[in-house]
């Protein structure tokens, strides 16, 4: 199905369709997805630091460029599958493809060459166990999640929060070429936090995806079931976020902040559980959509939570800096 089927007699994607692209290198950064890519790069710069042994810089600073390329191939593959549903959600209806400067065919080939490059370089840059990490990633992200997921079930979050915490372990690999206790450790603590973070956004973003048929947890459990199931992650998100103290990868300075950013995660996560209390668990109806948007407390732990993973991951590099915090 072409991209003008989704917003016929928008001018700019009749010229897409036509073969001229209008496309600058802005559009070919916002296809990227920069601002995820910024996390990756930050939790797979902790990852490499904390890694026991070293790279030389050069190889450290190809690594981390090419673990954000390799990132930046995932969204450029992800906006090409989920044109057709990006033309019509609020939150993504001005990327590139919907708004027509882009033929989808140019983000497919921007997408696949950048993989194929990512994945080369790391390998000859590091090793290969790192490059083999960052291609099961693209794969991921790209196959599992994107195509496979996304559409087909409420858990597509859970599951496809997998490539999302792979770039600690990537650029722990890329130093000792092996995946160990610490690293899946770094893995964990993203993985747990994706599902809470993404169902705060959903239960106030009912209308977009309920619109476009995404099988979000609120849209198909309910929202009572999916504040049930944000404290619970929580509550398992702060088990794990004990972890790095009790194996010695991080020590007083990572704990004592830990300990503060998960009360507060917590604290906003028992807001959004009681809030609504005594709703039904149930499917809301299109009319209420506007009503699940002004869902305060949801938007409140969505917004901490952003906050939340930056600021537990340099607590992990701050720690390791820092001479006798151990």
């Amino acid at each position: 199905m072409s991209l003008d089927t989704h917003i016929a007699g928008d001018e700019p994607v009749a010229l897409a369709g036509a073969g001229l692209s209008l496309a600058g290198p802005r559009d070919f950064f916002q296809l990227m997805k920069p601002r995820v890519m910024s996390l990756v790069i930050f939790t797979a710069i902790i990852g490499l630091l904390v890694a026991p042994g070293s790279l030389p810089l050069y190889n450290s600073v190809m690594a981390i460029f090419c673990i954000a390329v390799g990132a930046g191939a995932s969204g450029a593959l992800n906006m090409w599958y989920d044109a057709d549903i990006d033309a019509q959600m609020t939150r993504t209806k001005k990327r590139p493809l919907p708004r027509g400067v882009m033929e989808p065919r140019t983000a497919l080939t921007f997408g696949f060459l950048l993989s194929v490059v990512s994945v080369w370089m790391l390998g000859l840059a590091t090793n290969y166990v790192a490059a083999g990490l960052l291609a099961f990633t693209i794969f991921f992200y790209v196959v599992i999640y994107t195509m496979l997921l996304k559409r087909r079930t409420p858990q597509n979050i859970v599951i496809g929060g997998a490539p999302g915490a792979l770039p600690p372990m990537i650029g722990y690999a890329a130093v000792t070429g092996t995946v160990t206790l610490d690293s899946i450790i770094l893995f964990l603590i993203i993985f747990i936090w994706t599902p809470p973070h993404f169902w705060a956004l959903a239960l106030y973003k009912l209308s977009d995806y309920g619109r476009v048929g995404i099988p979000m947890m609120p849209n198909v459990a309910g929202p009572k079931s999916t504040r049930n199931q944000i404290f619970g992650y929580a509550l398992a998100l702060a088990a794990v976020a004990a972890a790095p103290v009790l194996t010695g990868l991080s020590g007083s300075v990572y704990g004592f902040g830990a300990f503060l950013l998960n009360v507060g995660f917590l604290a906003l996560a028992f807001k959004v559980w009681r809030s609504r209390a005594g709703e039904k668990d149930e499917v809301q109806p299109e009319s209420l959509y506007e009503v699940q948007k002004g869902d305060r407390d949801a938007r409140n732990l969505f917004a901490f939570s952003i906050f939340y993973l930056f600021a537990m991951f340099a607590l992990i590099g701050v720690d390791y800096l820092l001479p006798g915090s151990f």
